[in-house]
C-alpha cells in the first residue's frame, strides 16, 4: 500500500502579495498598494496545500533554506495537512520568495529562486517514487536541477507504477527549452495554460499548438482562463468545459494551481478525466473568492459549498 495519494515535487517559496495597486511600478517613483499578504507561495505548494484540503493524502518534496521563510513554508504546509518528511533543508541557499503584484485578472511577479533552483534527483529520497500513487511537478523553468533530471524522474515514476502530471508554468527567461516530444509520452496528464502551450510549441494559435503536441500525448488539460479548459485524450474527442465565472474576483493568484489540485485529487480517486476536468474548473473558480492561492481552501466541504452557492456547480 502506498502511503500518499499525491506527492508534490518542486519549488517552494513565500509569496508577498500586493493587491489594490494604484498603477504599475515605475523606476524612480513610489507607488501604493492598499492590501498586503505574506503567505505560502509557489505553484507546487499551492497545489499541494489545496489538494490536502480537498481530502487527498499529500506529501511534499522540495528544498528550502534554514531561515524564517523556510519555517513559514514548512509550518504552513503542515497546517494545511501536507506531510513534510521529504522536505530538504540546508544552509547554503535561502528560501525562495516572490513578490506578486496583482492587477484585476492578471499579475506581475518578481522571484528570488534561492534553494528551489538547486534541488536535483540526487537530493530526492528514493522512497518518493515508491510511496505515492501520483507525483505532480510544476514550474520546471524555475528549477534548473529538476528540469535537467526531468526524464529520469519521469522514468522512475513509470517504473514504480506512479501516475504523473506536469504543469510547466511560465519560463522567466523565455527560452522554453523543453523537448515536449520526449517528455509527453511519459506523462499521464500534461497541464499547461493556453499561453504557455503556445510559447512551448512556438505556435500562433491554440489550435496549432494542440496539433503539435497531439501525437505525443496520453492526455492533456489546457487552462484557458475565462474560457474554461480543454481536455485532450488519446483516442477520444476533445472536450471543452466552460469556466465558472466570478463577478467579484478578489484575485486570481493560484487559480491555475487550484484547478490542478481539483483535477489531480479526483484523478487520484480514480475518476474519469471528464469528471476531473469539471471539478478542476470549480476549484479554480473558488480560488478567486479569497486573496492568495490557498485562503479559500479550508476543507472539501467548504470548497464544494462555495462551488454550489457562488457558481451553481453540482
Amino acid at each position: 500500500m502506498k502511503q500518499f495519494d499525491i506527492i508534490a515535487l518542486g519549488e517552494l517559496n513565500v509569496d508577498l502579495i500586493l493587491n489594490q495597486i494604484e498603477s504599475e511600478p515605475e523606476i524612480g517613483k513610489e507607488k501604493f498598494a492598499k492590501q498586503m499578504t505574506l503567505t505560502l507561495g509557489s505553484s507546487t505548494a499551492i497545489f499541494a496545500a489545496n489538494a490536502a484540503a480537498l481530502g487527498a493524502k499529500v506529501a511534499f518534496c522540495g528544498m528550502i533554506g534554514n531561515d524564517s521563510f523556510g519555517d513559514l513554508v514548512e509550518t504552513s504546509l503542515k497546517k494545511k495537512g501536507v506531510d513534510t518528511r521529504y522536505l530538504i533543508r540546508q544552509d547554503k541557499y535561502a528560501t525562495g520568495a516572490t513578490i506578486c503584484m496583482s492587477y484585476d485578472e492578471d499579475r506581475a511577479n518578481l522571484t528570488y529562486q534561492g534553494a528551489m533552483d538547486y534541488m536535483s534527483l540526487s537530493d530526492i529520497n528514493p522512497e518518493v517514487f515508491t510511496n505515492a500513487k501520483h507525483i505532480h511537478i510544476s514550474s520546471i523553468f524555475m528549477q534548473s536541477g529538476v528540469r535537467r533530471d526531468l526524464m529520469k524522474i519521469l522514468e522512475l515514476c513509470k517504473q514504480n507504477g506512479v501516475t504523473t502530471s506536469l504543469d510547466t508554468q511560465w519560463d522567466p527567461v523565455e527560452q522554453w527549452d523543453l523537448d515536449y516530444a520526449e517528455v509527453l509520452p511519459l506523462l499521464t496528464v500534461f497541464m499547461p495554460n493556453e499561453t504557455e502551450l503556445k510559447f512551448l510549441t512556438k505556435s500562433e494559435t491554440l489550435e496549432e499548438a494542440v496539433e503539435k503536441i497531439r501525437p505525443y500525448l496520453n492526455a492533456a488539460v489546457i487552462k484557458c482562463g475565462s474560457r474554461g479548459s480543454l481536455l485532450l485524450q488519446k483516442g477520444k474527442a476533445d472536450r471543452r468545459q466552460a469556466a465558472l465565472l466570478n463577478k467579484q474576483v478578489v484575485d486570481c493568484i493560484g487559480a491555475g494551481d487550484s484547478f490542478n489540485s481539483g483535477f489531480i485529487t479526483r484523478l487520484a480517486e480514480g475518476c474519469p478525466l471528464e469528471v476531473c476536468q469539471q471539478y478542476g474548473n470549480m476549484t479554480g473558480a473558488v480560488n478567486t473568492t479569497a486573496a492568495g492561492g490557498t485562503t479559500a481552501f479550508t476543507s472539501r466541504e467548504d470548497v464544494e459549498r462555495i462551488g454550489r452557492e457562488r457558481f451553481g456547480w453540482s
